[in-house]
């Protein structure tokens, strides 16, 4: 549906005695020039995917991807050295992906029963294009990364069940795993106070943990050299503690107990099911872990 454009006037008249029908004019402008999607008439034994990063994104969109290809294999393509927008210090800078992170996140999911292929995008044609979101005009500072692939690719999936499944590091079964990112830190939350609790390995870049043992002196260091072996040291924990990091969206496609550092400028991570927690504040993240580590 096209929208009509009106002339400098109407638009001027608009904009002074109705300042809400003006945006939604602006807004309706920026629906004409949506891209359009072709989807598929019939399902398909094979469904190919492309995807540009970020690598958290990647697996937020594995829901909707489950549903596109409801019964049928997964190809994924991953686009790599692609600019994306990033607001803070993002470790890729202003990349989605590399060689590396395309490497580092293969076995997590070649392990998963429905992908077949997971391989560096040269070109391949795609049924699919899950880039597509970041030109549609969701707020991307607010929600939920996985409903925003729902909300264009007009499908659903049961967020509150795993949609990653891998062997859990048995040795974590004791241990409170951490993950912090420099982007998305609240202000409000002072990670010190973990460090009267034992037990506690960090997971994520070595930069990120050098922060966090500066406040909490017996944090201990998982080195990983890859994404599914981080992701078996996160389903064996005893519980995760997390920013909106990738680590986090593991935990989440997981459903291992964790809890969420919510940013308040851009709280578009959300968890969802049993044992998901989230905080904003002091005194109900240090509520938080004093219940949950008493009860699991």
């Amino acid at each position: 549906m096209l929208f009509k454009k009106l002339n400098p006037l109407e638009k001027l008249y608009l904009k002074n005695t109705n300042k809400e029908a003006y945006q939604n004019y602006k807004y309706q402008l920026k629906v004409n020039d949506l891209p359009s999607i072709n989807f598929l008439d019939t399902p398909k034994a094979l469904v190919d995917f492309k995807h540009s990063g970020h690598l958290g994104d990647i697996i937020y969109a594995i829901p909707a991807m489950y549903a596109l290809a409801e019964n049928g294999k997964i190809n994924l393509h991953l686009n790599i050295g692609q600019r994306i927008k990033v607001d803070g210090n993002h470790p890729l800078k202003d990349i989605g992906l590399n060689e590396k992170s395309v490497a580092m996140l293969e076995p997590l999911l070649a392990l998963q029963n429905q992908f077949q292929q997971i391989d560096i995008f040269k070109n391949q044609a795609v049924d699919y294009d899950l880039d597509i979101f970041r030109q549609f005009t969701f707020d991307h500072t607010k929600g939920h990364i996985s409903r925003w692939y729902f909300n264009c690719f007009a499908v659903s999936y049961d967020l509150s069940k795993p949609w990653l499944v891998v062997p859990k590091n048995t040795s974590m079964s004791d241990k409170i795993v951490i993950a912090r990112s420099t982007r998305y830190n609240s202000p409000m939350i002072d990670y010190s106070v973990l460090k009267k609790y034992n037990n506690l390995v960090f997971v994520g870049l070595s930069e990120e943990f050098k922060l966090m043992k500066a406040i909490i002196p017996n944090l201990e260091y998982a080195r990983v050299n890859n994404f599914l072996e981080m992701a078996s040291i996160i389903a064996g924990a005893k519980l995760f503690i997390g920013n909106q990091s990738f680590p986090y969206a593991i935990a989440e496609a997981l459903k291992t107990p964790r809890m969420l550092e919510s940013y308040y400028k851009c709280p578009n991570v959300i968890p969802e099911g049993a044992n998901g927690f989230e905080f904003s504040f002091q005194p109900q993240f240090e509520l938080l872990i004093k219940k949950l580590i008493a009860q699991l």
